[in-house]
């Protein structure tokens, strides 16, 4: 069993930052990949931004230049920076860990969502 548990979400002006964090506990023997995704209102999940066991960094266009990932291995915590919010960025965004479990193999697992919503 795997948990992740996200925070930090919130109500934010336009312009406004808001800094998101997932820990994730349980059978974890490894962590290859950890990511975060959205879903704005009426759409699709998409992905927001990953972060590599080794620090390589992706990011979707919309958020380039505004938001940074990064993690604490030592904690398997992963955050996610948003700087420059705007109302489109409003959304539930979910922590996802791609590990490798106790018997070895290669599971994912999902957090249960945080509500940022961005507006005046």
């Amino acid at each position: 069993q795997v948990q992740l548990v996200e925070s930090g979400g919130s109500l934010v002006q336009p312009g406004g930052s808001l800094r998101l964090s997932c820990a994730a506990s349980g059978s974890i023997f490894g962590i290859y990949t950890m990511a975060w995704y959205r879903q704005p209102p009426g759409k699709q999940r998409e992905l927001v931004a990953t972060i590599t066991d080794g620090g390589s960094r992706n990011y979707a266009d919309s958020v380039k230049g505004r938001f940074t990932i990064s993690k604490d291995d030592d904690k398997n915590t992963a955050y996610l920076q948003m700087n420059s919010l705007k109302p489109e960025d409003t959304a539930v965004y979910y922590c996802n860990v791609d590990y490798r479990s106790r018997t070895g193999f290669r599971l994912r697992s999902w957090g249960q969502g945080t509500q940022v919503t961005v507006s005046s």
